[in-house]
């Protein structure tokens, strides 16, 4: 009784919870073997007879070898033959689940098989009321996740070790009482922010920051993920507690309440199925890279986490995740994608003529259905000598939009570790440069004679915007939305990471179909209807008239129709789930917009061609048109 007792009262925030409190209060459950024998199921159970749940007999003297409350060792657990701790005091408690030999799994008071306790699951839930406990004037809900989250990482990490699960994490405020605190109870002290972060002023970020990162540790070394839920008006720690679901692969999605579509829909698109009604996902997952001589492999960026082991293959250069030739994936999901940044280690003359540098990834994970699968994927590409004129058939393979994700991303990961945006920028237009003048054509020194070719004439535009984009910018979003943004940014595919970097724009009117249009102020038009997608905002503007329902302007109906059409489909495609917003041509809500698109026009701005030209954004942001012109002064001067 007083283990639960003291179980209860670190549940409550007070303590950190170890595997050993935990391992020793599930086996105080188990019928046999365990800790106490037999009859420790509690006082008064007699022999092969002992309470379950609510106080229901468990068991009997005619319980089949095995069954709950049968007397007796059951594998799995320990006392049993085979199992982990060998029947000594204190022993590892083993995964509760089925057998090879299709034994039942084990049952004690606190793990129970959904089959059996679904309803009973369903039926508290549906008792759960609003906390009666009154929150004082002026301070915020005591909230314990940290200690909420340790207790779940040691249940799993006690129970199911070395094999997949998830720990699905609901957060409606920040924590706010015991380990992993990041405010305090008073509202008169607001959350850190950005400025407070610069300034050395966030008295709970460093330790709480220690605190999740030690937690993350422990499910990755378990292949545990941890999904973070977070739905306030206000932040929630996502900051903080960023590792457990990047090194993890968790899922995250950020919203303003659990009673929005956004979030239900979002989470519903968890649990799809495929075909053979097994979940889009796998679990505990291990991906090993080799390479051939000449390649050695710098790391990868991605929602993962070094597997710390080192060979002949690992450069001494470490970008992102390095250090190691094994990453660990504790969830994967169709959607997963991964940078992989490898060194050219061999030298022009080392080169082996008509050679081809070979790579390939050995990926072993724990399928939905729990069986083991490994997937071996081996590539190869030809090698190429610039300093023998190579630098054609690069330029000719030079993938615009992968390099500016994989750009995007190293950006992001300087931005994060280092901490000061403005050494993320500066690298950033160093990389511009060097490329720039290593592929482009011009003059010395003659800046309007600079040239790029198709292979390469979006990249800069690509750069512009990503300089101006949320995962470089912490202007205007607080250090929760950027952890958000900058994660879903290493999880995305090459596609959906340029809608983020650079959004696309589509114009609906009479003149024609649909069709794309610059992200430039010049295609903000009142006889327009806009629609703006950026991955995590779905935005649709029009000039509101009301002409649509006049049965004399059926045709304009239909235009205003379109655009909800393709929002529908983009909704339904994405994970998680953007925000729609409706707009009007300068209604309140088309700042999202304006935030995007390139200012050409402004208050002060000489490419200006007259109010028919689009609407003015007023900023003191340069440009696309000077930021190009800078570039090429830049590029083509001698001096640089």
């Amino acid at each position: 009784m007083s283990t639960n007792v003291d179980l209860c009262a670190q549940v409550l925030g007070t303590k950190e919870v170890n595997p050993k409190q935990i391992r020793d209060t599930l086996s105080m459950h188990i019928g046999g073997g365990g800790p106490g024998g037999p009859a420790a199921g509690g006082a008064g159970a007699g022999a092969g007879q002992r309470p379950g749940i609510n106080g229901a007999p468990m068991g009997g003297p005619g319980a089949m070898p095995g069954a709950p409350g049968a007397p007796g060792p059951r594998p799995g657990f320990p006392g049993a033959p085979g199992a982990p701790g060998g029947g000594a005091p204190g022993g590892a408690l083993g995964a509760p689940r089925a057998g090879p030999m299709g034994q039942a799994p084990p049952h004690n008071k606190f793990l129970q098989p959904i089959s059996e306790c679904d309803e009973s699951i369903n039926e508290l839930i549906d008792q759960i009321t609003v906390d009666r406990w009154p929150v004082p004037q002026g301070h915020r809900p005591v909230r314990a996740t940290g200690a909420a989250m340790a207790v779940a990482v040691t249940l799993l990490e006690v129970c199911y070790p070395s094999t997949g699960a998830r720990i699905m994490t609901f957060v409606g405020g920040a924590c706010t009482h015991g380990p992993g605190e990041v405010v305090g109870e008073e509202l008169k002290n607001p959350i850190r922010s950005w400025h407070t972060i610069k300034e050395d002023n966030a008295p709970y970020m460093k330790k709480a920051t220690k605190f999740f990162d030690a937690l993350s540790s422990r499910a990755v070394k378990n292949g545990h993920v941890i999904d973070m839920y977070s739905c306030a008006l206000d932040q929630t720690g996502l900051l903080e507690m960023k590792n457990t679901f990047n090194s993890t692969g968790g899922h995250v999605v950020m919203g303003d309440s659990f009673n929005s579509s956004l979030f239900k829909q979002t989470y519903q698109r968890v649990f799809e199925k495929d075909a053979h009604g097994n979940l889009k996902q796998a679990f505990n997952a291990t991906m090993e890279v080799k390479t051939s001589n000449g390649l050695r492999i710098e790391g990868v960026l991605g929602c993962c986490a070094s597997a710390g082991v080192k060979n002949a293959c690992v450069a001494d250069q470490e970008m992102g995740i390095g250090g190691t030739c094994q990453w660990k994936f504790n969830s994967l999901t169709p959607r997963t994608t991964l940078c992989c940044l490898l060194e050219i280690s061999a030298q022009g003359g080392q080169l082996p003529q008509n050679a081809r540098g070979y790579i390939q990834f050995v990926t072993q994970y724990q399928h939905a259905d729990g069986r083991k699968r490994i997937r071996v994927t081996t590539t190869a590409r030809n090698w190429v000598d610039a300093a023998t004129g190579g630098e054609q058939q690069i330029a000719y393979s030079f993938d615009q939009e992968a390099a500016a994700v994989t750009i995007g991303r190293l950006a992001s990961w300087r931005a994060t570790n280092e901490n000061d945006t403005p050494d993320a920028l500066r690298w950033l237009d160093r990389v511009l440069i060097r490329l720039c003048q290593k592929f482009g054509e011009y003059a010395k020194d003659d800046p309007n004679s600079f040239r790029l070719s198709e292979k390469f004439n979006l990249f800069p535009q690509f750069m512009f915007h990503l300089r101006r984009s949320q995962f470089l910018q912490v202007f205007n979003n607080s250090p929760d939305e950027t952890a958000y943004y900058r994660h879903i940014l290493f999880s995305e595919n090459v596609l959906e990471s340029t809608t983020m970097i650079q959004p696309v724009l589509f114009s609906y009117s009479f003149n024609g179909p649909p069709e794309p249009v610059l992200l430039d102020t010049s295609s903000i038009l009142p006889d327009r209807i806009l629609l703006m997608d950026d991955y995590f905002h779905t935005i649709a503007q029009w000039r509101k008239l009301n002409y649509h329902e006049d049965p004399q302007y059926a045709s304009f109906k239909q235009l205003l129709e379109a655009p909800v059409g393709d929002a529908t489909s983009i909704l339904q495609e994405r994970f998680p789930m953007p925000r729609y917003i409706v707009t009007e041509y300068e209604g309140s809500q088309a700042r999202f917009l304006l935030s995007k698109v390139n200012p050409s026009l402004t208050h002060n701005n000489p490419y200006a061609t007259g109010a028919e030209s689009g609407a003015a954004v007023f900023t003191d942001d340069v440009s696309l048109q000077v930021f190009m012109e800078h570039l090429k002064k830049l590029a083509s001067s001698s001096s640089t």
